[in-house]
């Protein structure tokens, strides 16, 4: 995968791009990253890349000349068409489907605004996939491009090392993940569930299937609503809801 990332502050993903999951990926090409510092396609001999909006206000918009012409440039060194993603909190919330959805594709950009705001026909003309990362305001989109970067390349075949890592993580089944436990089985008068050291795989499963019901009805229901459940399932779902009584 192709990933390049529109910024006027480049700096702040050498650090993201260079460690753990994210350098891994790089190093079995799994992904590729380019960063671009959109002030430099400014066609004015000052460098700027925002102005007054229209009609006064208070702040700066980003003009369209730099990002437009910034977007061509990396597009025209792909052969795949890529999506353009741009970080905004109007935009759509992200979840763990859109990763995966996003984690499809051969090539991504994304834009990272300043300022007040985007130019409304970069919004129009470039942009496929507006993306917000959760209700609240960033001083930039920066930081929510690392955040969808991460949780994309992981998805990546290969970069987890075990593909099932991810197949069973919180949201990616619907549900929040099960609890998880290692050695020591006793730790200061606190065990670990006997059913966890029982050696009975199919014992366990159940187990870990039952937690995460649990913990999504009691942390997050409102995952159960769109959640198609077997009959085991919503047995299972009703015992719980009775044991919360």
């Amino acid at each position: 995968m192709k990933i390049d990332v529109l910024t006027l502050f480049p700096e702040m993903f050498e650090g993201v791009f260079g460690h753990s999951i994210l350098k891994k990926a790089a190093e079995q090409k799994a992904a590729q990253y380019n960063v671009v510092n959109f002030r430099d396609y400014a066609d004015n001999k000052h460098k700027t890349v925002d102005d007054y909006p229209y009609g006064g206000g208070a702040g700066m918009v980003l003009k369209p000349q730099p990002i437009f012409d910034a977007v061509e440039a990396v597009k025209s060194s792909s052969e795949a068409k890529p999506r353009v993603v741009l970080l905004c909190p109007q935009g759509e919330r992200y979840n763990q489907k859109k990763a995966e959805e996003l984690a499809a594709e051969e090539h991504l950009i994304f834009i990272c605004g300043h300022y007040e705001g985007y130019d409304e026909r970069i919004r129009e003309h470039i942009v496929t996939d507006e993306i917000s990362i959760g209700d609240f305001v960033l001083t930039g989109g920066e930081l929510g491009a690392m955040v969808i970067i991460d949780s994309v390349v992981r998805l990546l075949p290969g970069v987890l090392g075990n593909q099932e890592s991810h197949q069973k993580d919180s949201f990616s089944t619907g549900m929040l993940e099960h609890p998880h436990y290692t050695r020591p089985a006793d730790f200061r008068g606190l065990k670990v569930p006997d059913v966890l050291v029982s050696g009975n795989h199919a014992h366990i499963e159940e187990w870990r299937v039952k937690q995460s019901l649990k913990r999504t009805y009691t942390r997050r229901p409102d995952l159960l609503e769109d959640l198609e459940l077997s009959e085991t399932h919503k047995k299972w779902l009703n015992e719980i809801k009775k044991e919360d009584k």
